[in-house]
């Protein structure tokens, strides 16, 4: 959180560097996790809907988990209606906001991209996942031994899913159908990643955990950073498509991510692996 209201406050204070000149949503919304809500393109600061859709579903998971801890086939039963209901929600959301040339896109961005109801897909994959494998270890030994069947599929599925939205207009199915798909494919995906048949799990890529510490500070400050490069580009008469400029703006996005990283997050996880108590951490 330190990392995100750093940069919250730079979007508020220092209005020259934003993307868009208008704020995607008031103070308060940012601040209370929910301006995701009433959300549309086009405005500053908006890729944090996908922070607030977090907040929201890891507040309210400890108490679904206090209520269905003690039902475990409720708990199941859960997971496929909220999947379901998803699915059933986006398909009359897409009727209720479609043209003649598909689904509207103003509609689509406020009632269905962005929304927490129509975005609890991957969430509860996450959780179903983390539940199988802490509470029935024979499934997950199944599904790691499964995962060398697993793998083609689930590109298939994801491959399939971003068809689905190639299209000059928003379609019905893709509204309907391309979340729940790329989850599924994500999910299988994780699992082939985690089974020791195959060599995912062995394969060790330089550099990678770096890249993964400063993933959430280079998905905060990326916006800010893409819009000096391009005003850089600008005023410098590049071409903003050019090579150049495209390697340039990766370079600067990470190493904003890795600044942003170093002297904030770091510093404030390390604060609170000292505060928690270690028995706490364990659980």
């Amino acid at each position: 959180m330190p990392a995100y209201f750093v940069i919250l406050t730079i979007y508020f204070l220092v209005p020259s560097w934003r993307e868009y000149p208008d704020m995607a949503q008031p103070l308060w919304k940012f601040l209370v996790s929910v301006q995701n809500v009433a959300l549309h393109g086009g405005t500053a600061f908006s890729h944090a809907w996908s922070l607030a859709v977090e907040d929201q579903f890891y507040l309210a998971l400890p108490f679904i988990l206090l209520l269905f801890f003690p039902r475990p086939r409720a708990a199941i039963v859960l997971s496929c209606v909220i999947i379901l209901g998803g699915i059933l929600l986006r398909a009359f959301l897409a009727a209720q906001n479609a043209t003649d040339t598909g689904v509207s896109f103003r509609g689509f961005q406020a009632w269905i991209y962005y929304p927490t109801w129509t975005r609890l897909d991957p969430l509860v994959f996450g959780v179903v996942i983390a539940a199988i494998e802490r509470f029935r270890p024979p499934w997950w030994q199944r599904l790691l031994s499964s995962a060398i069947w697993l793998w083609l599929p689930a590109l298939a599925l994801i491959a399939y899913a971003l068809w689905l939205g190639e299209s000059e207009y928003i379609n019905f199915n893709a509204c309907v159908w391309q979340f729940p798909l790329v989850a599924t494919g994500m999910t299988a995906l994780l699992v082939c990643a985690l089974s020791p048949r195959l060599p995912l799990r062995r394969l060790a890529i330089p550099g990678a955990a770096f890249i993964a510490s400063i993933a959430y500070s280079a998905y905060l400050v990326q916006k800010l950073v893409i819009h000096g490069v391009a005003e850089f580009c600008r005023v410098h008469d590049i071409d903003l498509k050019s090579a150049p400029a495209l390697i340039g703006v990766e370079l600067c996005v990470y190493a904003a991510a890795t600044l942003l990283f170093f002297a904030v997050e770091r510093p404030f996880l390390q604060l609170r692996h000292r505060i928690v108590p270690r028995t706490l951490r364990a659980h």
